[in-house]
């Protein structure tokens, strides 16, 4: 004998679950009333999506970007869905934050150690599948990063579509609002590295054999190739490397003399920007 599903109890499941009316009440039939077993049925459902939609792209979503209370580390996360709709639910952005937060509060290693966190007792990893079967779309995080520092500043940009974290070599007076300068200033600039020393060598060749290229196309004499390579390999430094770039909101100054105005030695020692699909 087939047991009465109420409305209340689809009611009851769909604010449990988020699911939708329809998938809450073939639920309660096919569990025969029982709520853990629906729940589990819904569950399996949107594993059963997401299998389905593995090969999906999902270039849309959201990038969260927190600093702990202390100010002492931070996170950024990646959290992908596949339409701009879905990202910008306020639903979705919730669950970002969620892991995020989690995030933040555990400081796994790896993104991996992060999908095996639990929220409300439910894995992260199970979380996703949930929400792609609620939602219907390949829900999954792709980009997990931290910063640890003296003192850490988080700025997210463009709508969620951008996030980036800063490290400061020390705290104090004025350093979170000079945090946040610098942080708007790698957003928008896209720095490689903070200094020369971080650039890795593969970059610096390349860029030194597209300078010796130009030059020989401009018929400088060869012995004068190496000598014009450095010069332009050094604007390369100033334009793309974060302490020489010339501070955005005041080109008078690069962000070395930037922060150290602001306090003597003051300087970045780490950052991670994330965007959207990059």
């Amino acid at each position: 004998m087939s047991v009465q599903i109420s409305a209340s109890d689809v009611n009851k499941l769909r604010q449990q679950t988020g699911a939708g009316m329809m998938d809450c009440k073939k639920a309660l039939v096919e569990a025969n009333g029982d709520f853990e077993a629906a729940v589990d049925y819904l569950r399996k459902k949107g594993a059963k999506v997401a299998a389905s939609r593995q090969d999906r792209e999902s270039n849309e979503g959201v990038i969260i970007a927190k600093a702990s209370s202390d100010k002492k580390s931070g996170v950024v996360v990646e959290v992908n869905c596949e339409t701009d709709f879905v990202a910008k639910n306020a639903d979705f952005i919730a669950f970002a934050e969620s892991i995020a937060e989690t995030a933040l509060a555990n400081k796994p290693a790896s993104l991996d150690d992060l999908k095996a966190l639990e929220i409300n007792g439910v894995k992260i990893a199970d979380l996703l599948i949930d929400q792609t079967g609620k939602i219907g779309e390949k829900i999954e995080v792709s980009t997990y990063e931290t910063v640890e520092a003296p003192e850490v500043v988080a700025y997210i940009h463009a709508n969620y579509r951008l996030g980036v974290l800063v490290g400061l070599s020390a705290a104090g007076e004025g350093v979170e609002a000079a945090g946040k300068d610098v942080a708007m200033q790698i957003a928008a600039m896209n720095p490689v590295a903070i200094d020369k020393d971080g650039v890795d060598s593969r970059t610096i060749e390349r860029e030194l054999e597209i300078a010796k290229e130009q030059i020989r196309a401009e018929g400088k004499p060869e012995e004068m190739v190496e000598k014009i390579a450095a010069g332009k390999l050094n604007k390369f430094y100033k334009d793309n490397t974060l302490l020489n770039q010339e501070f955005v909101k005041d080109s008078s100054k690069n962000i070395t003399q930037f922060l150290d105005g602001v306090s003597k030695g003051l300087t970045v020692s780490s950052f991670k920007r994330v965007q959207l699909g990059a």
